[in-house]
């Protein structure tokens, strides 16, 4: 009995002509020597576009969409971005300058993180930014910085809610977590926003990140909207923004399949006459990263050498974990699996062959593809690999060996 071996999805967003991959409506060769190096990161502006309308079209109107700037934050496509959506998030002072720097009203950027410096805290209350609350002392010293300022801060409690989001590949709720307030302490703290001179927005529920599992999402989403609808009965003021989080997941891995965003956005239509009837002056938001940019990006090399060792063939590309960590299968993976990976040049080769492909770094670590098929090539090609629009360059250890930066273009 044989047993079919699972593959990648297919991946038809970048289209190929005359064999060669293109990012932008144009050829990824002539795009590399626009670049003028390898290697780097590429972003297809069209696809973050169609991206946000596919998300308009399948959720309700009455949700706002904010992106998770952490996913990338390349000023380019932060720009880009925030023509689209309704909102941006951060989790650093970096992060937020480069969102004031957008049309982005500062009442639609909020700054999540759990270890909040109090610079970061003085900068965010004097741009009039909503700060998630992930703690008391960092509840107390918004309320003196803001004092001291002479501004009154805009805050919202961020919840570690009492469920978790189920198969959530990082789940950030749920259990002892660093980030938020636990639900069970959240009332009191609710109390004492009302003693103190902070002006409350509402809440920031999360429970993980990357799922595909619509069914998942959808109780996710349930019961966090059955516990700000409680948690609001405590609180000192009107909710007006419940942001839900998000955990929209893309498939990287073979066997892995889309979210089907429709079923979580008739879900969600069903939740909204309760949400209104009960907290008739919140803003519902869904805080996406990854889902937004993920497959909208790749990631390119170039092959400098071609050797076989013990009849297994590597290509030996100038690019490697040092930019692209999570391709190397070492940001979070327990099993490494492969991400997609094709020569970018030879998207439609008639022979092809099973090889390894590998960065020049001094660590046998520095594998982006282990015994993949793809077409056959050569010094000079042109490797790609796909789903890489988010958590690359800037999640990437880019200092490691001293090897030079990788390039970003938005095409």
């Amino acid at each position: 009995m044989t047993t079919t071996k699972p593959v990648h999805f297919p991946l038809n967003a970048f289209p190929v002509v005359n064999n060669c991959l293109q990012v932008g409506g144009q050829p990824l060769t002539r795009l590399a020597e626009r670049v003028g190096k390898t290697p780097f990161f590429a972003y297809d502006r069209a696809l973050l576009t169609s991206r946000v309308q596919h998300l308009r079209e399948n959720l309700p109107p009455e949700i706002h969409l904010h992106y998770a700037m952490k996913a990338n934050p390349m000023p380019a496509i932060v720009q880009h971005m925030a023509s689209l959506v309704d909102g941006l998030d951060v989790a650093s002072a970096g992060e937020m300058q480069i969102a004031l720097d957008t049309p982005t009203s500062p009442a639609n950027i909020s700054f999540a993180g759990p270890g909040k410096t109090e610079s970061e805290l003085a900068s965010a209350i004097a741009a009039g930014i909503v700060i998630n609350l992930e703690s008391e002392r960092e509840m107390e010293s918004a309320a003196r910085i803001g004092l001291s300022l002479g501004y009154q801060p805009k805050v919202a409690v961020r919840v570690n809610p009492d469920f978790e989001l189920k198969s959530s590949g990082m789940k950030m709720g749920g259990g002892p977590k660093q980030f938020g307030v636990d639900a069970e302490l959240v009332p009191g703290m609710l109390k004492r926003i009302g003693e103190l001179p902070l002006e409350f927005i509402g809440f920031h529920i999360f429970g993980g990140s990357q799922n595909l599992k619509a069914e998942s999402i959808m109780e996710a989403q349930e019961k966090t909207l059955a516990l700000a609808i409680r948690l609001a009965r405590e609180a000192p003021g009107p909710v007006r923004l419940l942001n839900i989080g998000g955990g929209f997941g893309i498939p990287y891995f073979p066997g892995e399949q889309p979210l089907d965003i429709a079923m979580i956005g008739g879900n969600l239509t069903r939740q909204l006459p309760d949400v209104k009837r009960t907290l008739p002056d919140a803003q519902l938001v869904i805080e996406l990263g990854r889902y937004l940019v993920g497959e909208a990006g790749i990631y390119v090399c170039r092959i400098i050498d071609r050797k076989i060792s013990r009849g297994q063939i590597f290509l030996v590309t100038d690019g490697g974990l040092h930019h692209h960590l999570a391709a190397s299968g070492n940001f979070g993976q327990v099993i490494r699996k492969n991400y997609p990976v094709a020569i970018g040049n030879k998207m439609h080769a008639a022979k092809l062959e099973t090889v390894s492909v590998v960065g020049p770094l001094c660590t046998p670590l520095d594998v982006l593809a282990d015994r993949m098929e793809m077409a056959e090539a050569d010094v000079g090609d042109l490797v790609v690999v796909f789903q890489s629009g988010a958590y690359g360059r800037t999640a990437s250890p880019s200092a490691f060996l001293s090897h030079p930066n990788a390039a970003e273009v938005l095409a």
